[in-house]
């Protein structure tokens, strides 16, 4: 195989490379969205470097039962914070999250709220699905398929 040959063959192996991460990334990243969305209203254990979650305040839990909702479902009440979880995969970019100001608070803490991690421990719990499908799409990529 000549120079021009071998560049050839990478750049083909490039573009099957590219297609193969993205469509990875969208598969690995739906499962993030997923798994942080069912986080909500289940207490989460410690997870990487994310500690577990406080149990919500007994005040808390009777005011949750004052409006109508569980007493014990942390961060689920409507369904409205689970609901803006999204995600999005551009070329090979992707992103996981919500818009939502109370999800910031919740996934950071505040000064009367400790954090109660969603989306951060969704990501870590991929990361090794997300490496395989990384070397997958480049190893096919290599092998031209």
């Amino acid at each position: 195989m000549d120079l021009e040959q071998f560049a050839r063959e990478l750049s083909s192996a490039s573009a099957t490379i590219a297609t193969g991460l993205e469509a990875g990334f969208r598969v690995i990243v739906k499962e993030i969205e997923e798994t942080a969305k069912e986080e909500i209203g289940v207490y989460q254990p410690a997870y990487g470097p994310f500690d577990a979650w406080v149990s919500l305040a007994e005040s808390t839990k009777a005011d949750r039962v004052r409006q109508g909702y569980s007493e014990d479902e942390p961060l689920l009440r409507s369904g409205e914070l689970r609901d803006s979880i999204e995600s999005e995969v551009v070329g090979l970019a992707a992103i996981v999250g919500t818009k939502s100001q109370i999800g910031f608070w919740q996934e950071v803490g505040t000064d009367s709220i400790p954090p109660r991690p969603f989306i951060g421990p969704a990501y870590v719990r991929k990361i090794n699905p997300l490496m395989e499908a990384t070397g997958l799409a480049i190893t096919r990529g290599f092998r031209g398929y």
